[in-house]
């Protein structure tokens, strides 16, 4: 059980890492907290924002939707590989999930199918965003694929946590296909491969 970093030690661990952080006013405080509580945290959870530029991708994941109010995530990440700061404390990233994933993380164990929705991933995952449209065929530059492997990295780092504490939405959620672009096993080993 791990209690979320305080946000001024998330952005360090960021930059720590040798990540560019963009910070949106308010960041800090930003969050979903009155509607459940926030921790404690056992993983990252990596998503894709079905969108394209990186202006109105940071506002839409700050801001939200009509149906699912901001923060969408802690932070974005663009294609030139900035990390936008939006949001800190619980975000509507992850929605309900499959309780043994949730103990298959918490473990650090291989993943099983996802096939339930009976937890709350939003008090228990930090929550990454990247921009794309995740139609299969919007690239992913390795900017932004490194920035992904570093902000991911940092936060295991700062928790002792290994790359098995690193999921996607699609392996949390039935039903979601995000990211998608490349395999969640690839970016774990990428990951390991990092904090090694």
């Amino acid at each position: 059980m791990s209690e979320p970093l305080s946000a001024a030690r998330f952005r360090r661990a960021l930059t720590a890492e040798g990540l560019r952080v963009a910070e949106i006013d308010g960041w800090e405080t930003h969050n979903r907290n009155e509607k459940g509580p926030w921790g404690p945290v056992h993983g990252v959870m990596v998503h894709h924002t079905a969108t394209s530029g990186a202006e109105s991708t940071v506002r839409l994941c700050h801001d939200g939707r009509p149906d699912l109010p901001g923060p969408l995530c802690h932070g974005v990440i663009t294609k030139d590989g900035t990390v936008h700061l939006v949001g800190y404390g619980r975000a509507n990233h992850a929605g309900l999930g499959d309780s043994d994933v949730l103990r298959a993380v918490i473990a650090e164990k291989r993943l099983p199918p996802d096939d339930e929705a009976d937890t709350d991933g939003n008090r228990a995952f930090y929550g990454f965003e990247c921009e794309n449209r995740g139609d299969g065929t919007d690239d992913w530059p390795p900017a932004q694929l490194d920035a992904l492997e570093k902000a991911a990295a940092a936060l295991c780092r700062a928790h002792g946590w290994t790359g098995r504490s690193v999921i996607g939405h699609l392996e949390w959620q039935p039903g979601k296909v995000d990211p998608r672009g490349f395999p969640m096993d690839w970016l774990r080993d990428r990951i390991t491969a990092r904090l090694k």
